[in-house]
């Protein structure tokens, strides 16, 4: 118990930290949601290189001379950027900038590290698809909000938290000196 002012009395709940808002739970429940986002983009990464048969078949792999970006770019058929977008479709720098992008952010949240980094690659990854699916046309599903913009949010949230302190390599990335000197890294 502590006194507060003449003689009134209270119980005082110990506090984490000065400013800090997560608790044991949320912090696990958000390393949970970082792990999964990270194996989304990862899987995503992985069935397009190998072709494991789930959205892209054996003969349509990388290392099997598809195009990560071209099935997808290429039969695009609604958006104002329709016409950029099939130009682009299965051009070899696309094709590495999307499957590196895809990489990175899928072992930057799965490790729990660089998650600033993989938030702003990651929000404008999703930007670009979401220009690209148009979901403004007609006959839409939600013109609103879609998958892109939750894992961009996602992504945000994740940095924002400090989502990779928590079942992640987050603290200790943190702790290295080019880090330290260097904080948009965190």
């Amino acid at each position: 118990m502590t006194t507060i002012g003449r003689g009134t009395t209270a119980h005082l709940e110990k506090v984490e930290a000065p400013g800090s808002m997560l608790t044991h739970a949320a912090a696990r429940a958000l390393a949970v949601l970082r792990v999964s986002t990270g194996f989304v983009f990862l899987w995503a990464f992985f069935d397009k290189t190998f072709g494991w048969g789930y959205s892209t078949p054996s003969e349509r792999a990388w290392i099997n001379g598809g195009s990560p970006t071209k099935g997808f770019l290429a039969n695009l058929e609604v958006g104002p950027f329709k016409g950029f977008f099939h130009d682009i479709a299965g051009a070899g720098w696309a094709n590495w900038l999307f499957m590196i992008g895809l990489l990175g952010i899928g072992l930057a949240l799965l490790l729990g590290i660089g998650l600033r980094i993989a938030a702003a690659a990651s929000t404008l990854m999703m930007a670009f698809m979401w220009i690209a699916e148009w979901p403004l046309a007609e006959g839409s599903t939600n013109p609103v909000t879609d998958y892109h913009f939750i894992y961009a949010v996602v992504s945000i949230v994740l940095a924002l938290t400090y989502a990779g302190h928590t079942w992640g390599l987050g603290r200790q990335w943190a702790a290295l000196p080019f880090v330290q000197k260097n904080r948009w890294l965190l």
